[in-house]
């Protein structure tokens, strides 16, 4: 019989190698991709006089659209 003051830990849960390594690193990749796409689309599709307004709004407006559509992840 065991001794009741000894107690019996149990292992901590860690997470699988797939999402401790590969999903942050995909997700960065993908936010990564998101924000140079925009910012030269945006720089491309400039008409001459919004100067440096136009590609600052695109990353904004594509920060918080992913934010409010990701933000529960």
């Amino acid at each position: 019989r065991e001794p009741l003051d000894m107690e019996v830990k149990a292992e901590a849960w860690r997470p699988p190698w797939f999402e401790h390594h590969v999903q942050p690193c995909m997700a960065e990749l993908l936010g990564t991709a998101l924000f140079i796409c925009t910012g030269v689309l945006a720089v491309v599709e400039d008409t001459g006089g919004t100067g440096r307004l136009q590609p600052a709004l695109a990353h904004g407006l594509a920060l918080g659209t992913t934010v409010a559509v990701l933000g529960d992840i």
